[in-house]
């Protein structure tokens, strides 16, 4: 699978309830690709339940501007003490509105691989273009 936009996530950018990716609250989910099959008609995160570790809060959010229109950047995403296991090998990005039935999923990344060995994991996003992810 390649990392990718769930459709409720995109659509949510031209709604009338919108996402707000600078104002809203917008969380990162840890998964495993062994637990979870994407599906871009995924509407809520309570299809997206095999969380590992505890979903942080993306601060210092921004949008690209001019040269880096459509882009999403935030500091880099950190899990504290996530649990010894099998290897991490994808994030899904989302819009938290105060639980999974309430919130949107917006996009799904992969293409890396971390092993939790009960400290912490820090997400680095790309320092340029795409940084996040580009619309």
């Amino acid at each position: 699978m390649a990392s990718a936009f769930y459709n409720i996530g995109l659509e949510g950018f031209i709604a009338s309830s919108p996402i707000n990716l600078t104002s809203d609250t917008i969380k990162a989910r840890l998964l495993r690709v062994s637990d979870y099959t994407f599906a871009a008609t995924h509407t809520t995160m309570s299809s997206v339940v095999t969380a590992v570790g505890t979903d942080p809060t993306l601060g210092t959010k921004a949008l690209g501007a001019t040269t880096d229109g459509g882009t999403f950047d935030a500091a880099d995403a950190v899990w504290t003490a996530v649990a010894a296991g099998a290897a991490i090998d994808c994030v899904v990005i989302y819009k938290f509105v105060t639980n999974d039935a309430g919130s949107t999923p917006i996009a799904y990344l992969d293409g890396f691989s971390v092993t939790p060995n009960g400290g912490d994991i820090t997400l680095q996003w790309a320092a340029s273009n795409p940084f996040i992810f580009k619309i």
